[in-house]
């Protein structure tokens, strides 16, 4: 497992383990990125019958989740981990 899949696969755990998930709406996800040096940005398909993206990110110790219908303009200095899926419990 590469660095990136190793360490999106250790936040998921994270919040497995802590139950802590954060939804906010996708301005207020890109004025997060903006203010980390190298974050790493996990991003999936919407779903089944939903057109879009998931994005998943960790900040200040919390992950933080946002759903678009477009694709979000990320900084260049992110990292990226395509997934298939990023599942948020209802």
């Amino acid at each position: 497992m590469g660095h990136s899949a190793a360490h999106a696969h250790q936040i998921a755990q994270a919040i497995k383990a802590q139950g802590v998930l954060v939804r906010v709406e996708p301005g207020d996800f890109l004025s997060m990125l903006r203010k980390q040096e190298e974050p790493l940005v996990v991003i999936a398909p919407a779903g089944f019958l939903q057109r879009g993206f998931r994005y998943l990110i960790s900040y200040k110790g919390l992950a933080f989740h946002t759903k678009s219908r477009d694709p979000l303009p990320l900084p260049p200095r992110a990292e990226v981990v395509q997934a298939q899926a990023i599942s948020i419990p209802g």
